[in-house]
């Protein structure tokens, strides 16, 4: 995404598309699971799982989205790489307390005191946002930048909890399929309502003026538009693929673990400044998801010795 915007791209609407805009890739997994359940069942399989409410719930989370994916793509356009997702990282705590409130997710020690640590993270970038600032770039737009990328944190930190929710209100069981068939859904409204942004600020009309100016030449321009959209749908079905086995806490732990590797990619490919201030970020942040895994080792363990515990006496009430 930052690819676009740092050689000759400007259209914040036609990024947010992209990240949702890549939806009919999804018709590929849903082709092949609709074959297996028609070789598993015979005729009488379902074409499609989803009941009403699970697509009106799809359609809301779909225009959250949206939201998100411009106020994200427009901090991509005003912040280094590096900046954005130290900012992104503060979704996890935005999603922890979601998650309390509407799935009642338990906490331990562990987790609290992981999200504590990647708020100061953040917390420290903010204090430091100065230093920062892209070359030539004027303090109203750095600072929109800066507010909408942690407003998006909250939104996703939103979203991923809402999707839980609706899995566990829904009343067909839920399948990877269905999960399919829900990821399909919200992606579309999502790129819906990105769609109308890009016709009222005539997006459609620019692409091709925005391919011949670009830096990186016009065929390049489209690879990098396309490979964004690809991208993007392997990320949207890896993190509620998450939620699915598992928890939107721990959607959101696996976002946050990607924090180093965009930070070094940030340094390697595009030469951004790694300051003080960053790098103490970073190590807030990779403690606080050292003390997460910590504590989901020891519950694990917990678990296992009390699951051993309750067989050994099922056996000796038995015998």
């Amino acid at each position: 995404m930052r690819l676009y915007f740092l050689h000759g791209g400007a259209r914040v609407w036609l990024s947010s598309f992209l990240e949702t805009g890549g939806w009919p890739i999804i018709f590929v997994p849903l082709v092949v699971a609709y074959f297996r359940r028609r070789f598993a069942e015979g005729p009488s399989a379902r074409l499609v799982l989803m009941d009403p409410f699970l697509f009106v719930a799809s359609a809301v989370i779909g225009v959250l989205t949206g939201l998100d994916d411009y106020l994200y793509a427009y901090g991509v356009a005003r912040l280094p790489v590096s900046t954005s997702a130290l900012l992104i990282a503060t979704q996890l705590a935005f999603t922890a307390g979601f998650a309390f409130l509407l799935v009642r997710q338990q906490f331990t020690s562990y987790t609290i005191n992981s999200i504590f640590l990647l708020t100061m993270g953040a917390g420290i970038l903010a204090m430091h946002t100065s230093s920062d600032r892209p070359a030539g770039e004027l303090d109203g737009a750095y600072y929109a930048g800066f507010f909408m990328t942690l407003g998006a944190a909250a939104l996703y930190g939103f979203v991923l909890p809402l999707v839980e929710l609706t899995y566990k209100k829904a009343k067909p069981a839920v399948t990877y399929s269905l999960v399919l068939e829900i990821q399909l859904v919200m992606c579309f409204f999502a790129t819906a309502f990105c769609t109308i942004g890009m016709l009222i600020n005539k997006d459609f009309q620019a692409i091709p003026r925005e391919a011949r100016s670009y830096k990186l030449g016009e065929a390049r321009f489209y690879v990098v538009l396309v490979w964004t959209a690809i991208l993007w749908q392997f990320f949207f079905l890896g993190a509620i693929g998450i939620i699915f086995y598992a928890s939107s806490l721990f959607s959101g732990i696996m976002i946050a673990l990607l924090l180093p590797v965009t930070e070094i990619l940030a340094v390697i490919c595009f030469h951004e400044k790694f300051k003080a201030e960053k790098g103490v970020s970073l190590a807030l942040s990779l403690w606080g998801f050292v003390s997460y895994f910590c504590g989901e080792l020891k519950l694990a363990k917990k678990e296992k010795e009390a699951a051993a515990a309750a067989a050994a006496a099922e056996a000796a009430v038995a015998d």
